[in-house]
């Protein structure tokens, strides 16, 4: 499999609901890997490749809603919970907890599919936005120690001339700096400049 290709986690300590699900979402030709608890499944090491995981809620061991409170929120695949013991309580604390969905069986499988496929579209867009905001990082890393003191002052919409005096220098090395800036971010305007820097957090001077 290419590594932009889909995959989906299947966490489920029963065999034989981990080969159904493996079935039908092979059957779309879509990559799976099981596993049959939450424990194997934090001790993989996932691919950075649009997923999202088919986790159910009652296991031996970890539970799928305790797993759930151990992945990272921010970088974790979407997570589907498909279970044949859900309760109204289980459910409200999953989808507080940033759940995609909570399906509980019997369910039809075209609509555990549609399901798989708009988690999988979510997270997709989740690794973009991600890959977009390490590009950003990487271009205010290339700023000098003094283009990060004007940075901040720039896209707070202060006056070339109010942030010379603020830092102590000319009004035209200020102009100079903010052109530099502008160029090495990729900024083709104001508006522009802070979208980008609304993207990544702290831009402080260099220590």
């Amino acid at each position: 499999m290419a590594d932009n290709d889909p995959i989906v986690f299947v966490v489920d300590d029963d065999p034989s609901v981990c080969r159904s699900l493996e079935r039908l979402i092979r059957s779309l030709e879509l990559d799976v890997k099981t596993f049959l608890s939450a424990e194997d499944f934090l001790d993989y090491s996932r691919p950075e490749r649009p997923s999202c995981i088919l986790l159910d809620i009652r296991m031996r061991g970890l539970s799928g809603l305790e797993l759930q409170e151990k992945l990272p929120r921010e970088i974790s695949p979407p997570i589907i919970f498909v279970t044949g013991h859900g309760t109204v309580s289980m459910s409200v604390r999953a989808m507080k907890a940033g759940a995609a969905d909570f399906l509980v069986k019997p369910f039809d499988d075209q609509a555990l599919l549609d399901t798989i496929y708009r988690a999988i579209e979510q997270d997709r867009e989740a690794i973009r936005q991600r890959d977009e905001t390490r590009r950003i990082g990487r271009r205010v890393d290339s700023l000098t120690h003094r283009e990060r003191d004007v940075f901040p002052l720039v896209v707070a919409g202060k006056p070339n001339k109010e942030t010379a005096r603020d830092l102590g220098i000319s009004e035209k090395t200020v102009k100079v700096h903010r052109g530099r800036i502008m160029q090495k971010m990729g900024a083709e305007s104001l508006a522009d400049l802070v979208r980008l820097a609304e993207r990544v957090k702290g831009i402080r001077p260099k220590g």
